[in-house]
């Protein structure tokens, strides 16, 4: 469940100006992944992104989160044009740094059009790309690359366990209606090594893709999202999606994965979330319980203000990194959406 409001904000000013007529695919039960050519893009679908986090150490104590994400924003119209520079796609990626040694938090974000080579996400050249921000694949290992003005890393990341499909029968439902929903692949463990800056350092990552056209519906106004990444060597990944009327919306599920890597769908009714403490708007710790799994843990910020400030009029968010305790222990990362103006895709 994931995220491109800045993108949703950007997209909603131009793309009334460059006309429609492209029928967009919904995302439907019954999809047949094919694979590796589900991990690039898919331009018959309006919305699709690439998500990575991770939390790494270096050898003297530091600590650091990390994101990068790539989004596209389908902008075509038909008939299409010749022109290289024509507007197809939209391409927005953000990067962000959690430096909890140095009580920092950095964010950064570009925009930009397919164009001759600006960005993209190729199956032919195995890389997902916005300007010199990339995440190249040698298989299903993967190298990110991100220079900003306040920091800079070079990631290898190696799969331990095999990638899962998120939902039920090839979709991850979002809401009530056909096509409210997303196709959904997630890497719930990546073991990370490379530089931040200068620093070596050593850790764990996530990686989330979805594609679709269509997903929240009228009433839903946000969600909260957990990655979770126990030392036990089990994953868990949960959403909740919050309505207007502060009700959660039946739709909220998650996965858990086990040690052998093997996926485990969980409903609503299977989890619960409970709000402990506050930085502004944000619930940044929560109580997570997984009663048929025995789990109850403790999800507890890195750092309070991890807010991505939107820098082009929507609203903005909170994301980053987290540490779980309680009768499991581990790394993750939380967002939380809506709470400053609702979520419109």
């Amino acid at each position: 469940m994931r995220r491109p409001l800045r993108l949703v904000t950007v997209s909603l000013c131009i793309l009334p100006l460059l006309g429609s007529g492209f029928e967009y695919r919904e995302a439907l039960p019954g999809y047949q992944y094919q694979f590796p050519h589900d991990h690039f893009e898919h331009e018959d679908f309006r919305t699709e992104w690439w998500y990575y986090t991770g939390n790494v150490t270096g050898a003297a104590g530091e600590r650091f989160g990390f994101e990068l994400v790539f989004f596209r924003e389908g902008a075509r119209h038909e008939p299409a044009g010749k022109s290289a520079w024509t507007v197809q796609d939209l391409y927005l990626a953000h990067a962000a740094l959690t430096d909890a040694k140095g009580n920092r938090f950095w964010y950064e974000e570009r925009l930009n059009r397919g164009g001759p080579g600006l960005a993209g996400a190729s199956f032919d050249r195995r890389r997902v790309w916005n300007g010199n921000w990339s995440a190249q694949w040698d298989g299903e290992n993967q190298t990110l690359d991100a220079v900003t003005e306040h920091f800079r890393f070079h990631l290898q990341l190696v799969p331990e366990k095999p990638f899962v499909i998120q939902g039920e029968n090839g979709v991850s439902q979002k809401a009530e209606g056909r096509g409210r929903a997303s196709h959904y692949v997630s890497f719930p463990l990546l073991k990370v090594s490379g530089t931040i800056n200068s620093t070596e350092v050593k850790g764990r990552a996530w990686m989330d893709h979805e594609w679709f056209t269509e997903q929240l519906a009228a009433d839903q106004v946000g969600w909260d999202w957990f990655s979770v990444q126990l030392d036990n060597h089990t994953e868990l990944m949960l959403f909740e999606l919050r309505r207007k009327d502060g009700s959660i919306d039946p739709y909220s599920s998650g996965t858990f994965v086990d040690t052998r890597g093997v996926a485990r769908h969980l409903r609503r009714e299977d989890f619960s979330l409970e709000p402990l403490s506050y930085w502004q708007k944000y619930p940044v710790a929560w109580r997570v319980r997984v009663p048929s799994l025995n789990l109850d843990i403790t999800c507890h910020p890195v750092l309070r203000d991890q807010q991505l400030r939107n820098t082009q009029g929507g609203p903005s968010y909170w994301e980053g990194a987290v540490d779980y305790s309680g009768s499991q222990t581990g790394v993750g990362y939380l967002e939380m959406t809506g709470y400053e103006g609702p979520v419109k895709f």
